[in-house]
């Protein structure tokens, strides 16, 4: 099933509401996904966390990002299934890169599973750098994997909008 290019879609603040939708994106797209848990406890301490959504076609992505001291670490993001490869991606890293830009902190960082090559792809192309690796960090079917850690300096002057988002 090919989503459809051409929806209106919009970004703003996830809400519990949200959540049922998340986590079956959440499922749908990874081995070990986040628990139910994970998003409550993730609204309920201030986490800065969007959804981007089209009428008529429910959940496309989301993300969710801790603010530190200099940095904002982005948790989770999502693209849901039907919508991947077709920029959604991208587009809300930018609007996180903007977010960090806006609440002037100076870098974003993340972790990826290593075995993740389509994410570390994208995460590059966004103009991420690999800095380290988490050994054992996720969980996975035999043992743990090793995470890469990502990092991308952040110019205070935000980036453009999220293409296509309102």
């Amino acid at each position: 099933m090919n989503a459809p290019l051409q929806a209106r879609l919009n970004r703003r603040a996830m809400t519990v509401h949200d959540v049922d939708a998340v986590m079956a994106a959440e499922t749908g797209a990874y081995s070990h996904p986040w628990s139910r848990g994970n998003f409550i406890d993730s609204l309920s301490a201030g986490y800065l966390a969007e959804v981007v959504t089209g009428e008529g076609v429910g959940l496309v992505a989301y993300f969710v990002a801790m603010a530190g001291v200099d940095e904002l670490h982005l948790l989770n993001i999502t693209v849901a299934s039907v919508w991947q490869g077709q920029g959604h991606g991208s587009a809300l890293l930018r609007a996180v890169q903007g977010h960090a830009a806006a609440l002037g902190l100076g870098s974003l960082w993340l972790e990826v599973r290593q075995s993740n090559l389509r994410a570390r792809a994208l995460y590059r192309r966004r103009g991420f750098a690999e800095v380290g690796l988490r050994k054992g960090y996720y969980p996975a079917a035999l043992l743990r994997e090793d995470a890469v850690v990502m990092s991308l300096p952040v110019s205070l002057s935000p980036p453009g909008g999220l293409h296509g988002v309102d």
